[in-house]
């Protein structure tokens, strides 16, 4: 047999791999909310992968790898949480505040700072080490930031601090 085959069985083989989920290098700071979305991740995934080892059905081998995959990259994340305390100070912005803030033409926004795992732009979780997350954290009622957008940066007034 020509070495060839050989390597294009090992290159077959390993594209059934899911590539490996990338760990951010950002400490990652949760909320109490965040830590018990983690918990509740890493169990379901459990219990998927329990599901489908009982199956014992090699035909779905993809979904099984997926799985094992997404389970070892919220371990990994669950076992790295740092949970920050209930954000209960309002002085400044800190993560897990809940923040209102105009830009330059007065359109408001109300937006939560939030761990990496716990965003969700959608439902104004936003990640506290994103470029509006950055421009906000520290930041006091009556402050302007800069948020440096890709779109272009944006000078933001805070209006509002709420305990989260």
């Amino acid at each position: 047999m020509s070495r060839a085959f050989v390597n294009e069985d090992n290159a077959a083989a390993q594209t059934d791999q899911p590539v490996e989920r990338q760990v951010s290098a950002q400490p990652n700071y949760v909320t109490p909310a965040g830590l018990a979305q983690l918990q509740t991740k890493v169990a379901e995934l459990q219990s998927l992968l329990d599901q489908e080892s009982a199956k014992g059905d090699l035909a779905d081998k993809q979904r099984q790898a997926d799985l094992d995959r997404d389970w070892r990259y919220f371990k990994q994340r669950l076992q790295s949480a740092q949970v920050v305390a209930q954000a209960s100070s309002v002085d400044k912005v800190q993560i897990g505040n809940w923040v209102t803030f105009a830009d330059e033409h007065g359109h408001e926004q109300r937006v939560q700072l939030v761990g990496e795992d716990q965003a969700d732009a959608a439902h104004g979780l936003i990640n506290w080490s994103s470029p509006l997350g950055r421009a906000l954290l520290g930041a006091q009622v009556g402050d302007e930031v800069l948020w440096k957008r890709p779109a272009g940066d944006l000078v933001i007034e805070v209006l509002a601090i709420e305990a989260g």
